[in-house]
């Protein structure tokens, strides 16, 4: 592949084709289903895939198939399929679901408002996860027109990954004969610390998400008349959540939360510690004067890749600062998310904290806890040192540096049933959700530079590995 050939045709392809579409889907409010109960209804998720599907249709590549299909009660799926001429395939996957809008979004700026500002692509699943085949879509064209062999390309495009992926095993199994084996997985889906080279994941927390309710009366009564007599919803609560997280420093008291951190993982921390000095802290909004769980950098990588930690990303029964009355309240619930290490069993897990929380309740409350979303985590398997090679080239060609492999804190659960699938496959996920790119928050953005980089990147990875 000729690089500069490759450069200036990803640069402008992105210009005139790509940021145009992907706009269009910026607008588009496809929240996952578990955000959108009536996706249905609202047929975002047709809406997205058309948009996708007329996009690829129109760059009048040789034999290709599109399909868009609903299995059971689940979100629609597309499947493109590319032929090739290197004898090998290579599996793409994506998700055209998005998280829902979240509060806090700058005065010029809306999740479904398209802004291009400052080199960046502002609104919701801008960098998570739309822009990924439009990249990939890129890449493969500027290999057709350098007339290059290459590799029959799939595309699995799924419609619930925000939620847990509801449905990814169904799918894979319709399309798995179709598929066949992919010599290479190629994921655009995750994170970078700096945009000044190639980030590669090599490993994924789980997740586990629940709904912690306590009840303890049959209607709210005033506080004057109840306080001091019936005990509060949310001090039992907050008394629950004390048995699996230490409240003072967060470490999880939960033992089968943990795995033993392979040395090889200690070493990559030290070693992307090491090469981003200070701006290992780039990821984090931190106000001034506040403080981080620990001090050294090398091992907050490991506790946001390898440390299990709890969040509570929802709350109901509790009543908004305006509508706030002087009322006992008869019910709390929370919404909790529990980030798991590699190797960890997430379905003996969530059963051991469900029963963690609802044995002996305090004061004999009604508690319950309903487990949402369990998946596992995932530890990629030793890369060939031809890959390897390959990568170190296209990093080192399109970013000037080498790449770097690194754990992620966040999840993919469909890697696993990948993995599960296509397990001789080599794998290659990456991404340029880099700093202050905010996934999932308000402002979310695409930084264009690092994506036409990174689409550069993949188009020369896919150029070599089509060789024999």
């Amino acid at each position: 592949m000729n690089r500069e050939e490759n450069i200036n045709f990803v640069d402008k392809f992105w210009d005139h084709q790509v940021i145009p579409n992907l706009s269009q889907y910026i607008s588009i409010p496809c929240k996952a289903p578990f955000f959108d109960q009536n996706w249905r209804e609202n047929g975002f998720f047709t809406q997205a895939i058309n948009l996708v599907s007329q996009w690829v249709r129109n760059q009048n590549i040789p034999g290709t198939q599109i399909e868009s299909i609903c299995l059971s009660n689940h979100s629609p799926f597309l499947y493109i399929d590319i032929p090739g001429n290197s004898g090998k395939t290579t599996l793409f996957y994506g998700h055209l679901d998005k998280m829902p809008e979240a509060t806090g979004w700058r005065e010029d700026l809306g999740p479904w408002q398209p802004v291009v500002k400052d080199g960046k692509l502002y609104g919701r699943g801008s960098v998570d996860n739309g822009y990924s085949t439009f990249s990939a879509i890129t890449a493969i064209k500027s290999l057709c027109e350098q007339n290059l062999v290459h590799d029959r390309f799939v595309f699995l495009l799924e419609t619930a990954e925000e939620c847990g992926s509801v449905g990814i095993e169904e799918y894979l199994e319709y399309f798995k004969k179709r598929i066949g084996m992919p010599s290479l997985v190629v994921i655009l889906d995750t994170g970078c610390s700096d945009y000044d080279r190639l980030w590669l994941t090599d490993s994924l927390r789980g997740l586990l998400t629940g709904k912690l309710q306590v009840d303890i009366l049959s209607a709210g009564i005033h506080s004057g008349v109840a306080g001091g007599v019936v005990p509060s919803t949310f001090r039992i609560i907050r008394n629950l959540l004390d048995r699996i997280e230490d409240s003072h420093t967060g470490k999880i008291l939960v033992k089968n939360a943990y795995t033993d951190i392979p040395q090889e993982k200690v070493t990559r921390a030290k070693f992307m510690a090491q090469i981003l000095g200070k701006k290992i802290y780039n990821d984090f909004s931190l106000l001034e004067g506040c403080s981080f769980e620990v001090s050294e950098p090398h091992e907050l990588l490991l506790n946001r890749s390898w440390r299990p930690s709890l969040s509570v990303i929802g709350a109901a029964g509790i009543p908004s600062l305006e509508l706030a009355g002087n009322l006992l309240r008869p019910s709390t619930t929370l919404l909790i998310g529990l980030r798991i290490p590699p190797y960890c069993k997430a379905a003996q897990l969530i059963e051991e904290i469900k029963s963690i929380l609802e044995s002996d309740p305090p004061y004999d409350a009604k508690v319950t806890f309903t487990p949402v979303v369990i998946m596992d985590g995932w530890a990629a398997p030793k890369m060939s040192e031809r890959l390897e090679n390959i990568i170190s080239d296209a990093s080192r060609d399109h970013f000037g540096d080498e790449p770097v492999y690194a754990g992620c804190g966040g999840t993919l659960g469909t890697v696993k049933f990948l993995s599960k699938y296509f397990g001789d496959a080599q794998f290659i996920i990456t991404g340029v959700e880099g700093p202050d790119s905010y996934a999932h928050g308000p402002n979310e953005s695409l930084d264009l530079t690092a994506a036409k980089k990174m689409t550069a990147a993949v188009a020369s990875i896919l150029a070599k590995h089509s060789k024999k």
